[in-house]
């Protein structure tokens, strides 16, 4: 198949709160913005990704209007920035950069601004392998090859090929329980959905006018009427908290009958929380990851972080420790998705 996509631009969704990651990442410091995995902040190491790209133009970052300050300082360049007035989630967001691009035949790699790829090769391999089917108006996702039955995912299960690479999508599967992500994995032919898509301007907005008619027309009111300030886009605020709110996986993607997916295997993950960022992280022989405020003995497979006081664990296995701005979080490893409930009791107080 031809590959007829004249540009490709990143699209760069920055919006999200990162209440998972509670007490480190808040909703005036959420994770996008730290340096969770390196010395870098997660959305200069997802910029990162797209230098090197083959036609491509600069990023679109879509982020909360609360930001501002934080995306000045963290994208560089003439990437522009499109500072939502209220969340509406991804659908809508997308709407958004979609109608920013000059060229409505160029295709859009949406992708969040949290996560981590490790190999970068095999990303862009994805993405030229996409880049055919995209030409054609397809909607493609990219589907991380499974190392385990993981139960914090949604799944995609595959049909038949649609070239070399590439598969129709069959369905979209929620987060399974233990046993049905086991019958998948047996079964094959089954995909995490990692939440980045690639798919021509046009093709996406005919969708929506298709599937979501409202969140197409709310959204295109609110770029519109919207207020340019240099390279920041600041949407109209009514216009943009009467669309509908809803992800582009449930209002578009499960939708569409021309939705193709390319599976990779990059090294991906979503850091969606303290046990994956110790999963991730260096450890030691003891499988511990801590810092240099942290002194371990006789401890076993911890994850300790602080920004100053110092944290001492003896004797003990399978904690996650974070002390930063006078909170402190202790839970059990693998217990880490109730930190959410935390996050949400500090917003209370």
């Amino acid at each position: 198949m031809p590959n007829d996509v004249v540009t490709l631009t990143p699209v760069i969704l920055s919006g999200g709160s990162g209440t998972r990651l509670w007490p480190l990442s808040r909703p005036e410091m959420p994770k996008q913005f730290l340096p969770l995995t390196g010395e870098d902040t997660m959305l200069r190491l997802t910029l990162a990704r797209t230098v090197g790209m083959s036609n491509a133009a600069p990023p679109i970052i879509i982020a909360n209007w609360a930001h501002a300050d934080l995306l000045e300082k963290q994208v560089p360049g003439d990437s522009p920035l499109i500072l939502e007035p209220s969340a509406r989630n991804t659908a809508p967001a997308i709407a958004l950069a979609a109608l920013a691009v000059e060229d409505p035949s160029a295709a859009l790699l949406v992708m969040p601004s949290d996560h981590v790829i490790a190999d970068l090769a095999a990303f862009h391999r994805a993405i030229q392998t996409a880049l055919p089917l995209v030409a054609e108006g397809w909607l493609v996702t990219l589907g991380i090859a499974p190392s385990g039955p993981e139960t914090g995912f949604g799944y995609i299960a595959l049909g038949r090929e649609l070239g070399d690479g590439a598969q129709q999508v069959d369905r979209f599967v929620e987060k399974p329980d233990r046993a049905k992500a086991e019958a998948m994995l047996a079964a094959g032919n089954h995909v995490w959905n990692a939440g980045i898509f690639l798919f021509r301007a046009d093709a996406y907005l005919a969708a929506l006018g298709q599937f979501q008619p409202d969140m197409l027309a709310s959204a295109t009111a609110a770029y519109r009427q919207g207020r340019r300030d240099g390279r920041f886009l600041y949407p109209d605020p009514e216009s943009f908290a009467a669309c509908p709110s809803d992800s582009i996986d449930y209002a578009v993607m499960e939708q569409s009958d021309r939705v193709g997916c390319v599976p990779v295997d990059m090294g991906w993950s979503d850091v969606g929380s303290w046990d994956v960022l110790h999963s991730i992280a260096d450890k030691d022989e003891d499988g511990n990851a801590a810092g240099v405020h942290a002194t371990l003995i006789a401890a076993r497979n911890c994850l300790v972080r602080s920004d100053g006081p110092r944290i001492s664990l003896i004797g003990v296995e399978d904690l996650i420790v974070v002390a930063t701005e006078g909170e402190v979080m202790i839970v059990p490893r693998g217990q880490s998705q109730m930190v959410k409930k935390a996050a949400e009791a500090a917003a209370a107080r």
